[in-house]
């Protein structure tokens, strides 16, 4: 008898079991705190940016040459025509030397042609030579003085290149970087020092590239240094670049600043606030979005049904508190604005507002 129970204890267990796993689980209504997008007239966007001088010359010299002498460093303050560094004049004394060589040959070859045609002039006169002769012979005095001036002109470029193995300062600035050092053979044109030029300082700011085409250039913004908390400066956006950068994928940008600025110092820190009427009209708490496979949405409550529907939105630049919706909402929706990784689509849910009112379609 008692393995009889046990058995039939077995059986309405196992019965039991399988008529829990087939009943199908339901979702209960839910709770949810609902919220109105806000309206906002204006939007505003934070750029983390970098004090830079207006004029950055990149510094060269005009010829090729081993350095001798690197005269400054990083860091420096330098004055017009001050000399940075210096590259071997050997080479272009020799080159010197050699074109004054060739401008005595081309004067002593065009005064014996000099000579040469003034004895067929005197021939000719006397009718002891042709005609074609005596221009034979000037034509040879033509080329001597064109070989002349050639040499000439050389002689003085030569000259010019034994100033040319000093690299001077075009401009008063600070050298915010040196590429060379004594004993490196540089090559014409290859940038050796980049000096930030004094006066005009502006902001450099890099933009995300699904926003540039918020951006043109006179817009105006505004400039708070790190150094002078809470004080904002004007200025417009006076450079953009035409492309992205390859690495960064964000496009340079400049600010020009209205105010004469004496406490900005090269490469202090600085925030770029940019304000603009089309980037934003709703915004919602942070709390209210959500993501997945890089696609933002919310969760919309249906006043009619009292379900929720996922709806993909459009955002801009998250704030502290608030995201700005380009598009995907309407002012009138009302949105869950808590918990909403808890949610399904199409669960049944309880609205209520922020003051634990219920929510219903007549009240909207």
């Amino acid at each position: 008898m008692p393995q009889f129970l046990l058995v039939l204890s077995l059986l309405a267990t196992l019965v039991l079991t399988g008529c829990s796993q087939e009943e199908p689980q339901t979702l209960g209504v839910r709770p949810v705190m609902v919220a109105q997008p806000l309206l906002t007239g204006t939007a505003i966007e934070a750029f983390a940016g970098e004090v830079r001088a207006r004029l950055e010359p990149e510094l060269a010299f005009r010829i090729s040459g081993k350095v001798t002498a690197r005269r400054v460093e990083t860091g420096s303050r330098v004055q017009a025509e001050q000399i940075l560094a210096e590259l071997d004049p050997q080479d272009v004394g020799l080159h010197l030397q050699a074109m004054q060589a060739q401008v005595a040959a081309a004067q002593a070859n065009l005064e014996l042609v000099r000579a040469e045609r003034d004895r067929y002039q005197q021939l000719l006169d006397k009718q002891m030579v042709s005609r074609s002769h005596f221009d034979s012979a000037h034509n040879q005095f033509k080329n001597g003085q064109a070989r002349l001036k050639q040499a000439q002109a050389e002689l003085e470029a030569a000259k010019n290149q034994t100033q040319y193995a000093q690299l001077r300062a075009p401009y008063a600035g600070v050298i915010t970087r040196a590429n060379v050092e004594a004993g490196q053979v540089v090559a014409a044109g290859q940038t050796v020092f980049v000096l930030a030029v004094d006066g005009e300082r502006e902001v450099s700011f890099s933009i995300p590239e699904h926003i540039i085409d918020r951006f043109v250039l006179g817009q105006p913004v505004e400039v708070e240094l790190w150094s002078q908390p809470n004080q904002r400066l004007t200025g417009e956006v006076r450079e953009l670049a035409p492309a992205a950068d390859p690495r960064s994928r964000t496009y340079a940008a400049r600010v020009a600043l209205h105010n004469s600025v004496s406490a900005a110092e090269l490469g202090q820190s600085a925030r770029v606030y940019v304000s603009a009427d089309t980037l934003a009209q709703l915004a919602v708490p942070l709390s209210a979005v959500n993501a997945e496979h890089n696609q933002a949405y919310v969760w919309v409550v249906d006043l009619a049904t009292q379900t929720v529907v996922r709806r993909a939105v459009q955002t801009g630049a998250y704030t502290q508190t608030t995201v700005p919706i380009i598009s995907g909402l309407q002012a009138d929706d009302w949105i869950v604005v808590a918990g909403v990784h808890l949610l399904q689509e199409g669960q049944q849910v309880r609205a209520v507002d922020r003051d634990n009112r219920p929510v219903s379609q007549a009240r909207e």
